[in-house]
C-alpha cells in the first residue's frame, strides 16, 4: 500500500508516535455507557490499529479524504460499511448509531470548533469524546471562569460535559509537524439533560457577553435586551469571563424575568 500524503487544505497532520496513539485510545474509559466509537479523520490508521484491538468497542472510521479511504479500505477490509468516506460535519448520527457512542480523533485543526459544536448538537448521543486539538483550543475548552482563555466554547461545553486536559503533544510527533503544540482532552457527558433556564436565551446571553468580553454585561447584553429594562443585579456589573456556567444559567433566568 502506498502511503497517504497529508493534504494542507484538509488540515492533515498525521500522528507518527505509536505510544501517544495508544495513550489516546486508552483514554476512552467510560465504556459502561457505550460500545461503539467513531474515529474522525483516521488518515493511515495509527489510532485505528489500537481501537480495533479493543474487544469492548465496535469501531467506525470516517474520513473525507478519498485517498485515505481507499488506503484504509485495503488495510481494514473487515470494516465493510463501518468505514465511511464522508464529511463528519454532515454525518447523520441517528442513521448509524441507535444508542450512545463515543468519538475519538486527531482532529483537523482548521475545523476543530465546528467539530465541538457538532458534538454539542448531539450531546445526548455522544457520551464521551477523546480528541487531539491545537493546544490553544484544548486550553479554551477546559478553562475555568476568570481565566483569559475562558469563552463561549468553554461555557457551552462545560454546561453539558466534564472536561479534562489530559496531556500536551509536541509538533515533532506529527508528519508534517504543525507549527503549534497540540493537546489531548476528554469530554465526559454530565447529568444535565436540560439547563434550568431557556436554553436558546442562554446561548444568546453567553454569545453576547463574550462578543464584547471587555465590557460589563450591562453593556454587552444590550444586544439581547434594552438597557432600560435592566435592574441593579450584580451580574450586570461583571464581565462575561467572571461568570461560571451556573452564573450564566442564573443570569439567563433573571434576564428572562425582566423581559
Amino acid at each position: 500500500m502506498s502511503l497517504v500524503k497529508a493534504k494542507k487544505h484538509l488540515g492533515q497532520h498525521f500522528l507518527t508516535d505509536k505510544g501517544i496513539a495508544n495513550r489516546i485510545v486508552e483514554s476512552l474509559v467510560n465504556t459502561d455507557k457505550y460500545n461503539q466509537v467513531l474515529e474522525v479523520g483516521p488518515g493511515m490508521g495509527i489510532l485505528s490499529d489500537f481501537l480495533l484491538e479493543r474487544e469492548d468497542l465496535q469501531t467506525y472510521l470516517i474520513d473525507i479524504d478519498t485517498e485515505s479511504f481507499h488506503f484504509l479500505n485495503e488495510k481494514y477490509p473487515q470494516l465493510g460499511d463501518r468505514l465511511i468516506n464522508g464529511d463528519f460535519l454532515k454525518l447523520d448520527f441517528d442513521a448509524i448509531f441507535p444508542g450512545n457512542f463515543a468519538i475519538i480523533g486527531n482532529f483537523p485543526y482548521n475545523i476543530s470548533s465546528q467539530i465541538l459544536f457538532k458534538i454539542l448538537d448531539n450531546r445526548n448521543k455522544v457520551v464521551e469524546m477523546v480528541g487531539m486539538f491545537q493546544k490553544e483550543v484544548a486550553q479554551r475548552c477546559a478553562a475555568p471562569s476568570g481565566n483569559k482563555e475562558y469563552g463561549i466554547l468553554s461555557v457551552f461545553l462545560q454546561a453539558y460535559y466534564k472536561i479534562e486536559y489530559l496531556f500536551t503533544v509536541k509538533p515533532g510527533t506529527f508528519n508534517p509537524p504543525p507549527k503549534v503544540n497540540s493537546a489531548v482532552i476528554r469530554l465526559t457527558r454530565n447529568d444535565v439533560q436540560q439547563l434550568d433556564c431557556d436554553e436558546k436565551l442562554f446561548w444568546r446571553v453567553v454569545k453576547a457577553g463574550f462578543n464584547q468580553r471587555r465590557k460589563t454585561l450591562r453593556n454587552a447584553l444590550s444586544a439581547v435586551m434594552p438597557k432600560d429594562k435592566m435592574d441593579d443585579h450584580i451580574y450586570f456589573e461583571k464581565r462575561a469571563e467572571q461568570l461560571t456556567v451556573d452564573d450564566f444559567v442564573a443570569l439567563t433566568k433573571h434576564v428572562s424575568s425582566l423581559m
